[in-house]
């Protein structure tokens, strides 16, 4: 089939106007937000590529079941519908709902962990390895060595180290680890996937240690429809099939509902254990809300019943992995370092790379990132330094694009702001922290030119 224009599979029937800014005003908000693009006003920014959670559009279908929300405090039909769609998908026997994902890893760490243990995963994002440290549990990194590097072009660099993983569980001890976790795909590794064939040998390892393994679900259907076309015996698969295959090798999941469910608001928690669903029920209960509405409203039920069935659509899955693609390789091909092959969701620029005379230390992604919205008015995200501290084994720089939002032209915007900001790349200075605070220290941190 020859190469044809990237076109989006949907109509737009309501627009949302942006605002352009001089670069004059632009370096006027930056200096107010204390060179952290979490503080500037979103009404500054022209592109906003600061995350895809809870950042998309909804569809038709999904305003329309907005509608039917029913907002009984208890056994509401929208909470039915919304177990129904999830567990069709899912396969777990409890669906817990929750206001979003973070809100999922706190209930289930809270009940699962306690001072003193190990949770490995192929790599923790932000928010979940702030819950496990929380509780005086230790969060490891264990990527495949295909994932450490950012230039090396390999199919599923969002893999688990499984022996790696091995020598973790015969370090500490089995008793040390409660639970092992996946996440998929792997955000803080590049939004990278995770094969099946990987995902059955960490299954097999967790059968061996009598461990439970849980999946960061959050871009599921990303990661299934990379499965079907780079893993050899699933190119017949539909994304659901493979969707259902992965979270049968598990024992539950945390998901927000901001990413793959297509929704503005909200997540869940899944597990098969009945004893540990009751326990993590009544801590839902004491913070959350009364265990058939979790903190969300009955229309936001809805919208999630209808988002998780939406994102596993082929015409939709292939052109947002092929959108994603096309900023990559387009910026790739003019020299800039990125992360390779691109991924679902996201670009990542290797900032340690695009910035090679800036030192660790001055937070070589925060000032990439700050350039970006300087030139173009582009809010961007570090992964690095300042979001991990020393645990950071690459300082990237996160072009998260929400879902259904930007044209093409947006995108081909993107791509002329960063080859100018590459052009002039020795002319970017450092920056020093002058705030932080104990933790997430990234969401409010202040920061000042070195």
């Amino acid at each position: 089939m020859p190469t044809r224009t990237i076109i989006e599979p949907f109509r737009i029937k309501t627009v949302e106007p942006i605002r352009w800014t001089t670069r004059e005003e632009r370096e006027q908000r930056l200096r107010a937000a204390h060179y952290n693009l979490f503080l500037l006003p979103a009404e500054d920014v022209l592109i906003d590529l600061l995350t895809d959670s809870g950042t998309g559009a909804m569809s038709t279908h999904q305003w329309a079941a907005l509608m039917e929300g029913d907002e009984s405090y208890a056994g509401s039909k929208s909470f039915e519908r919304f177990r129904r769609s999830v567990q069709g998908i899912f396969g777990y026997r409890h669906v817990i709902p929750t206001h979003q994902g973070r809100a999922a890893e706190r209930i289930l760490f809270g009940v699962m962990c306690k001072k003193g243990d190990v949770v490995p995963n192929n790599t923790h994002f932000d928010t979940t390895r702030a819950n496990i440290e929380f509780l005086g549990a230790e969060a490891v990194d264990l990527p495949a060595q295909e994932g450490r590097e950012p230039s090396v072009q390999y199919p599923f660099k969002g893999n688990m180290d499984v022996t790696a993983l091995e020598r973790l569980i015969e370090r500490v001890g089995r008793e040390r680890v409660p639970l092992v976790m996946l996440t998929i795909t792997n955000n803080s590794g590049g939004g990278q996937p995770a094969s099946l064939e990987n995902i059955r040998a960490v299954r097999a390892v967790c059968l061996k240690h009598e461990l439970p393994l849980y999946f960061d679900a959050c871009r599921f259907a990303e990661n299934s429809y990379f499965i079907k076309l780079r893993e050899a015996g699933y190119e017949s698969k539909t994304p659901k099939q493979i969707a259902q295959e992965i979270f049968s090798l598990g024992d539950g999941c945390t998901m927000s509902a901001k990413k793959d469910g297509l929704a503005n608001i909200g997540g869940f928690l899944c597990t098969n254990d009945d004893a540990l669903a009751q326990q993590e029920k009544n801590l839902l209960i004491l913070t959350e809300g009364y265990p058939t509405y979790g903190g969300l409203a009955g229309r936001d039920l809805e919208a999630i019943a209808v988002g998780v069935e939406e994102v596993l659509d082929e015409d939709y899955l292939r052109y947002r992995i092929v959108s994603t693609g096309y900023l990559g390789r387009h910026i790739a091909e003019e020299g800039v370092p990125i992360v390779q092959p691109p991924g679902g969701h996201a670009i990542y620029l290797d900032a340690r790379a695009f910035l090679p005379h800036i030192p660790l230390e001055q937070f070589p992604g925060v000032a990439l990132a700050s350039e970006l919205y300087l030139e173009g008015g582009i809010r961007s995200v570090e992964i690095g330094t300042l979001m991990f501290g020393g645990a950071a084994k690459m300082d990237l720089v996160r072009l998260a694009i929400p879902r259904r939002v930007y044209t093409q032209s947006h995108i081909d915007y993107v791509i002329e702001i960063i080859l100018e900001v590459w052009k002039r790349r020795e002319r970017i200075r450092g920056l020093k922290l002058t705030y932080e605070a104990p933790f997430l220290r990234h969401f409010t941190a202040w920061l000042e030119p070195v």
